[in-house]
């Protein structure tokens, strides 16, 4: 099928292409370059072998969605672009909701004029807020903690009324966990304008030298070192989940939510400790206050994507430190370089 995939010059986003490319099918990116880099598509090309058509553009642009559907023959999108921030958020909450609400609506708009109703949308595991119990599985009540989160479970709200109102669409809601690795070529990774929001690329530029050392956000959680507990996974099985999704949707009508996480948790205190395991190195920390919105352990229970996707993660914690590291090794400046 022929995919358009918004956000596809992210970090998530090409990642996705890789694997959409790799399983045969046609990429179409559209995506506004606010954190991402012309240059991310170009190495995606290098690594599939395969052209990829981009424009550079808003989502919230009815006039370009409607010059790409004109342009190619649309079958399905990926919808993965939008801020995604959570201390941002908390700042610049109208921001967020406009941005990631306006995109969604108009996307959405554009496909059901067009007859492209087959749609997998980019969630969260934020719409989870601040969980009762871990592992998290589907039916966990929802109720997000920050506005990042809630454009999330706004945005599955409309996608799951717009399933009601007209059975023909085949939606499918990934909520993801915490991505981290990079591709093992080493030829696309992570790569944030400014100070990172996320904790693996902090560390990797620490330990590539460009900053002083991490900031560990809170050490007084009710957690066993006193740090906050995720759910890493590996990118490239977070891509792979999307091309399983999307394989899935040819008989998925409705709206359905899945879970993408590895099924267990790890402390920012692990993670650090695993990463210095990749690098060969020690990695200077310092333990600040915690930030708004975020809360202390959360981790997936993956079994409805395991059974009804077929799909489950395969990397290791080490190994996407092992990957990250290979990235920010080779690319120091990230795609400036």
């Amino acid at each position: 099928m022929n995919v358009l995939l918004t956000g596809g010059a992210g970090y998530i986003g090409t990642h996705i292409a890789v694997e959409l490319l790799d399983s045969g099918h046609g990429v179409v990116v559209v995506d506004n370059l606010s954190n991402s880099r012309a240059e991310a598509i170009r190495r995606v090309e290098r690594i599939t072998g395969r052209p990829v058509p981009r424009y550079v553009g808003d989502c919230a642009d009815r006039e370009l969605l409607e010059r790409v559907f004109a342009e190619h023959r649309i079958d399905a999108a990926v919808h993965c672009a939008g801020l995604k921030a959570v201390g941002e958020s908390t700042e610049r909450p109208l921001l967020y909701y406009r941005n990631n609400l306006d995109a969604l609506l108009t996307l959405c708009e554009t496909m059901d004029a067009h007859g492209a109703r087959s749609l997998v949308f980019s969630s969260s595991a934020t719409v989870y807020g601040d969980p009762e119990q871990v592992p998290i599985g589907e039916d966990a009540p929802l109720g997000a903690t920050n506005p990042y989160g809630a454009t999330k479970l706004f945005g599955e709200r409309v996608l799951a009324d717009l399933a009601k109102a007209a059975p023909d669409w085949r939606i499918i809601a990934l909520r993801y966990f915490n991505p981290v690795g990079a591709h093992p070529s080493g030829l696309i990774g992570e790569d944030p304008n400014g100070v990172p929001n996320n904790l693996f690329p902090y560390i990797a530029q620490v330990a590539a030298g460009r900053r002083e050392k991490v900031l560990v956000y809170g050490d007084d959680y009710d957690t066993p070192d006193g740090t906050g507990v995720r759910d890493y996974l590996h990118v490239v099985d977070l891509a792979r989940g999307h091309v399983a999704a999307l394989e899935r949707l040819g008989d998925a009508y409705g709206m359905r939510a899945y879970n993408l996480g590895s099924g267990h948790g790890t402390s920012v205190l692990e993670a650090i400790a695993a990463f210095e395991r990749a690098c060969g190195r020690q990695i200077p920390r310092q333990v600040v206050a915690r930030r708004p919105g975020d809360i202390a352990v959360c981790y997936a229970d993956p079994s409805a994507a395991n059974r009804e996707l077929g799909w489950k993660t395969t990397h290791t914690l080490d190994e996407a430190c092992a990957d990250v590291w290979r990235w920010q090794s080779a690319n120091p400046n990230g795609f400036g370089d």
